[in-house]
């Protein structure tokens, strides 16, 4: 069995460049319409298996062309697809305007993603995998208890708190390790974050409601641990960026599959970072996601 389950989304992207981003009730002009695989569980299961790592996946995609389109791609890169079912509803989207200088806007059709839920994540045998991957593209009634049954199995639980929403507390204190952005991270503690010492401040009241190791991204600045024993800041990688989207699932990927491979958490957030740069510096979601073997050129 693979290693690592992730359970969460698959979203078809629907991606067009322009210059910039439209103002309310503007019409401009933008590239020719670009269909990709995405979605944030579906995004993070391929940069794990790019990257070496064993994964299974689990979801749901609509009867539709999309949902054919998802699962083939999703196989093409050796992710184990047997827990992901069709859904009458249509497959997830993601409508997504990247910028001249590389930033995206993005807006989301949940359709079968909306769907999946406790009785689809009791069809997986948790005590099968070593690590639980999970996002907030799906219902948060099916993440809060994806995280219980993965606790009750000793495996070790990964949550990305995106898109950012309030959360209750028990998804606070279950995982092993909550990794938000900064947007993500303001929310769920009403603090402004905009530098790391505002960073560190916010993560540590998330520590004080029970979180156990928070992995902040922070872009262009690269990360930071916030534990109840450290912080460390992980500086970044300079690359030309491109374009931002998935940055965040290529790291969660690198994270994931670098603990598997029994890095020290340092190490980890280093690889994941790596993963990130490299991802911006390429054109969409799954496409930019980079291979094992980049990674070790980029970072040597």
């Amino acid at each position: 069995m693979p290693d690592i389950l992730v359970i969460g989304s698959l979203n078809a992207d629907l991606v067009v460049r322009a210059q910039r981003f439209p103002l309310p009730g503007e019409t401009i002009s933008g590239a020719d319409l670009q269909i990709l695989p995405g979605g944030k569980g579906a995004n993070q299961a391929v940069a794990a298996a790019r990257l070496g790592a064993s994964v299974s996946m689990l979801g749901r995609v609509g009867r539709d062309n999309f949902g054919s389109y998802l699962l083939e791609n999703l196989e093409s890169n050796n992710v184990d697809t047997r827990l992901v079912q069709r859904d009458d509803a249509s497959t997830g989207t993601a409508t997504i305007i990247v910028d001249s200088n590389g930033q995206n806007s993005i807006v989301l059709s949940a359709g079968a993603n909306g769907k999946v839920s406790d009785a689809d994540v009791r069809t997986a045998s948790f005590p099968d995998f070593n690590l639980l991957l999970l996002q907030l593209e799906i219902p948060i009634e099916t993440v809060l208890s994806a995280a219980r049954r993965a606790k009750e199995s000793g495996l070790r639980v990964l949550l990305n708190p995106a898109p950012a929403r309030p959360l209750p507390e028990e998804l606070i204190s279950l995982p092993d390790f909550l990794l938000p952005n900064e947007i993500e991270l303001s929310l769920l503690t009403n603090q402004t974050v905009n530098d790391i010492p505002s960073a560190e401040k916010a993560s540590k009241i998330l520590l004080g409601r029970g979180a156990q190791t928070i992995i902040l991204t922070l872009g262009a600045n690269g990360a930071l641990i916030v534990t109840k024993e450290m912080t460390r800041h992980i500086p970044p990688f300079k690359v030309n960026v491109v374009d931002t989207t998935a940055a965040g699932d290529a790291f969660i990927g690198g994270f994931a599959s670098a603990l598997l491979q029994n890095k020290s958490l340092e190490e980890a957030v280093r690889y994941g970072c790596a993963c990130g740069a490299l991802a911006t510096t390429r054109f969409g979601a799954q496409p930019s996601l980079p291979t094992r073997e980049e990674v070790e050129k980029f970072i040597t």
